[in-house]
């Protein structure tokens, strides 16, 4: 982290006041690493277009998949630290960081963070005709059926795998993993009635939970969510379990601290909008501004805490 804050102090250093204040002459590349229609998408893409109108330039957002986003993150750590291509970073980037081999950029030393722009929890859901009416008869009918209850993930290794093997390791409980390969898959699982129980974002799930399809359980947060406030936290039934989610802007590591700064300042102003609060209270987000160097730490923790989960679970990815 030391490295990080000195790397922005040296840049800072050598970014004259005047530069700063030509930027940015041209537009801004967004990327984002995943399909267009989903929350990563439409986020970016909200912030995007709000930024555009403070900056003074086009902020332009650019799907280009692949890898769980690895190929975005990939590119834009390549890229000039001139501020003009930016990247969405999500829940993805922390989680891989965390069980894969090898990746091709260091997470930590090859990017600028800028501010993180959103957090939402996960909730825990049944279809609405379940026998589970709360998380505590769920809880008890894995612990007296162990190995018997399947839970869909989009992958080994994401945000919703790693979530649940921390859950079912503090609860004492055996499930058993069946991944898919990302997509609206493991939601179609659960409303099919093939299997019990749902991991995901509160911006996926809550459309389903508003239409009566899903019964919410519990919040993955430490606090009851605005957006479903009578339903409890998983704290609530296993003492101690919080994961919370983000997005957030980062660009290539070294770019100089003023334009840093003057991005994280429009991101502010942006999430400061009555309207984007609203809209992304509408999918169980909470607009959360930082500094630079919080969104830098928040993405230490939690490459750190979710590299306790897959090693206490075995999980390792090539």
């Amino acid at each position: 982290m030391q490295r990080l804050f000195l790397a922005a102090v040296l840049a800072g250093a050598l970014f004259t006041p005047a530069l700063a204040q030509d930027y940015p002459s041209k537009p801004v590349r967004l990327l984002i690493g995943f399909p267009t229609g989903g929350n990563v998408d439409i986020v970016g893409r909200i912030v995007a277009q709000k930024m555009s109108e403070g900056l003074g330039q086009q902020v332009l957002p650019e799907n280009k998949t692949g890898a769980g986003s690895i190929i975005a993150n990939d590119y834009v750590a390549k890229s000039a630290a001139d501020g003009y291509t930016l990247l969405v970073v999500s829940g993805a980037f922390v989680t891989q960081a965390a069980t894969l081999r090898k990746l091709p950029y260091d997470p930590l030393r090859d990017f600028s963070w800028i501010s993180t722009i959103v957090s939402y929890p996960l909730v825990l859901s049944v279809r609405a005709d379940s026998r589970f009416k709360t998380l505590d008869e769920f809880i008890a009918y894995v612990k007296s059926s162990p190995g018997k209850v399947n839970y869909p993930s989009p992958g080994m290794g994401t945000l919703y795998h790693l979530a649940a093997e921390m859950f079912a390791s503090m609860a004492g409980i055996d499930m058993q993993h069946v991944p898919f390969r990302g997509g609206s898959e493991p939601l179609t699982e659960v409303l099919s009635g093939r299997m019990e129980l749902l991991f995901d974002a509160l911006t996926n799930s809550y459309p389903q939970i508003q239409a009566g399809k899903f019964r919410p359980l519990a919040v993955s947060s430490s606090e009851r969510s605005p957006s479903l406030p009578n339903v409890p936290t998983v704290a609530q039934s296993v003492p101690g379990y919080e994961v919370t989610s983000f997005l957030g802007i980062a660009g290539p590591a070294g770019m100089p601290a003023a334009v840093v700064a003057r991005l994280n300042r429009e991101v502010r102003q942006v999430l400061a909008l009555p309207d984007i609060g609203q809209r992304f209270a509408e999918w169980g987000g909470t607009p959360n501004p930082s500094s630079p160097e919080e969104m830098a730490q928040r993405v230490d923790a939690e490459i750190a805490k979710w590299k306790r989960i897959a090693e206490l679970r075995k999980i390792q990815l090539e």
